[in-house]
C-alpha cells in the first residue's frame, strides 16, 4: 500500500519514554524510506486524545489500553461515534484473552503487545491501513480461544441471523483479514458488490465496522478460524 503523503499518527500513552521510543522507531523508518510517518500529536488522557483527533484528523491512533484516570476502551468507544473516525491500533502490556477481546470488540483494528513494538509496529500499521485486522500470531491464538467458547453457547442467536450463502462467503473472507479487493477477487465479483454485501452483513449483525463484524461473527459461530 503506497501513500502519496505521510501517514499521520496520534500517540496516546501516559509514558513519555514509551512515546519517545515510538517516535525514534518511526524516525528510523522515515530515514530508511520504509514508509513515511508523521506524528501529529501526543496525548496522555482520553480527553486529550479525543480533542487531538478532532483537531488533526490522524489516519491512525496508537492507543495505550491503560491511561491516566481512564482506559483505552473509553477512547475506542468515543471514537466509534465520530464521523470519519481514524483507525486504531491498541497497544498494551497485557496479552490475556479478555484484554484483547475487549479492545477488538470496542472497535480496534489491531492489538499489539508493547514488548513486540520494535519488531511488529510497522507491519501492524501497514496491515491496518490496508483495511485488514492485525493480531500477532501469539495473540491471535490466545484471542480466538474465547470465540470457540462463545460459539458453543450461541447456536440460537446464530439461527436468528439469516445470512445468504454469498454473505457467508464474504464474511468468511472478511474474518481472514481480506480487503474488499481481495474478497472481490476470491468471489469473482466487483468491489461494489462486496461493499453491498458488507452493508447487508453489518445491518444483520447490528455492527458498524469490519472489526466489529468479525468479532460478532466469531462469537456467534458464523465463521471459524
Amino acid at each position: 500500500m503506497e501513500h502519496s503523503r505521510p501517514i499521520s499518527l496520534l500517540l496516546v500513552d501516559d509514558s513519555q519514554p514509551f512515546r519517545q521510543g515510538i517516535r525514534t522507531l518511526l524516525n528510523f523508518c522515515n530515514a530508511n524510506a520504509a514508509a513515511q510517518f508523521e506524528v501529529v500529536g501526543e496525548a496522555v488522557t482520553a480527553e486529550q486524545a479525543l480533542h487531538l483527533v478532532k483537531l488533526h484528523h490522524p489516519m491512525l491512533v496508537l492507543l495505550d489500553m491503560e491511561l491516566v484516570q481512564s482506559d483505552g476502551i473509553t477512547v475506542l468507544t468515543e471514537l466509534q461515534g465520530m464521523p470519519n473516525s481514524p483507525k486504531i491500533l491498541a497497544l498494551s502490556v497485557h496479552r490475556e484473552d479478555e484484554w484483547v477481546f475487549r479492545a477488538m470488540q470496542a472497535g480496534a483494528q489491531g492489538y499489539l503487545c508493547k514488548d513486540h513494538v520494535a519488531d511488529q509496529l510497522v507491519d501492524a500499521i501497514m496491515t491496518i491501513l490496508r483495511d485488514e485486522v492485525y493480531l500477532s500470531p501469539a495473540i491471535a491464538a490466545s484471542f480466538f480461544r474465547l470465540f470457540h467458547f462463545y460459539a458453543g453457547q450461541s447456536l440460537q442467536a446464530c439461527r436468528s441471523i439469516h445470512l445468504t450463502d454469498r454473505e457467508r462467503e464474504v464474511l468468511h473472507w472478511l474474518a481472514q483479514g481480506a480487503s474488499n479487493d481481495a474478497i472481490a477477487q476470491h468471489l469473482h465479483v466487483t468491489v461494489a458488490t462486496v461493499k453491498a454485501h458488507l452493508t447487508a452483513i453489518f445491518e444483520k449483525l447490528r455492527v458498524t465496522s469490519r472489526t466489529q463484524a468479525i468479532v460478532k461473527a466469531l462469537k456467534l459461530g458464523l465463521v471459524s478460524v
